[in-house]
C-alpha cells in the first residue's frame, strides 16, 4: 500500500495533529467487471436474438482481488460465473470465453488474457455455477508516485500560508501523475461484436 499521507499511526479518515486528513492509496491494481460485459446470452438456432431463442444466459458475480506485494504486485482476482439454460434435458457442458485487461491510467491497456470457465448442467438441472479467476503483474516502480509528488502532496501547510487553500490532488501535475501510476484488472465475458450489442441495445 502506498500512504499519500503519512502521519505517524494515523488511521484512514483521521485527522492528523498537525491538520489534514490521511488518505491510503493502493498501488495494487483494483478489479472491476467493465460495462455490458458482465453476462452474456447463448442463443439456438444462432443468428437470433429474440426471447423465444434464448438458450442460456450466465453473468459473472462475487469479484474479489487480492495483492501480493514485492518487485512486482500480482493481482489475482477470483470470480463466480452462474448460469441458467432454457431447457433442461440431458446432462450438458458449456465451455465460455472470458477476458482478463490490465488498464493503466483508465484508458491504456498494457496487457491481455483470454480464459475458459466451465459450466457443468447436470441432467434435469436448469442451474450450474463454476469459479474461475484471473491474475495480473504490475511493476512497483510503474505503480508507484515519484518522491516530489508525494513531497507535494504530504507536504504540511499552515493556514495563512498562500498554497493552504489549494488542494494538491487538483494540481495538474499530481493529477497526471496518479492516473499515471493507476491501475486496474478489469475481468469480463470475451463477447463478440453481435453479443455486444445485445447487451447494449436490449
Amino acid at each position: 500500500m502506498l500512504a499519500l499521507a503519512l502521519a505517524g499511526c494515523s488511521r484512514r479518515g483521521e485527522i492528523d495533529a498537525t491538520g489534514g486528513i490521511v488518505a491510503v492509496r493502493s498501488a495494487c491494481p483494483s478489479a472491476a467487471i467493465p460495462a455490458q460485459t458482465g453476462d452474456i446470452t447463448l442463443f439456438d438456432p444462432p443468428g437470433r436474438t429474440d426471447a423465444g431463442a434464448i438458450d442460456l444466459v450466465a453473468n459473472i458475480t462475487d469479484l474479489r482481488s487480492t495483492c501480493t506485494d514485492g518487485a512486482q504486485y500480482y493481482t489475482e482476482a477470483t470470480f463466480t460465473v452462474n448460469a441458467r439454460r432454457t431447457n433442461a434435458g440431458a446432462a450438458r457442458q458449456v465451455t465460455l470465453p472470458y477476458f482478463s485487461v490490465v488498464v493503466r491510467g483508465g484508458d491504456s491497456v498494457v496487457a491481455k488474457r483470454v480464459g475458459q470457465v466451465t459450466l457443468n448442467f447436470a441432467a434435469g438441472d436448469y442451474r450450474a455455477s463454476a469459479q474461475a479467476k484471473a491474475g495480473s503483474y504490475v511493476d512497483r516502480a510503474a505503480a508507484s508516485l515519484p518522491a516530489d509528488i508525494q513531497a507535494k502532496i504530504t507536504q504540511k501547510r499552515k493556514a495563512g500560508d498562500a498554497d493552504a487553500a489549494i488542494d494538491p490532488f487538483a494540481q495538474p501535475d499530481v493529477k497526471a501523475a496518479l492516473q499515471r501510476t493507476s491501475f486496474e484488472l478489469l475481468v469480463g465475458f470475451n463477447l463478440t461484436q453481435d453479443q455486444l450489442r445485445y447487451n447494449a441495445t436490449r
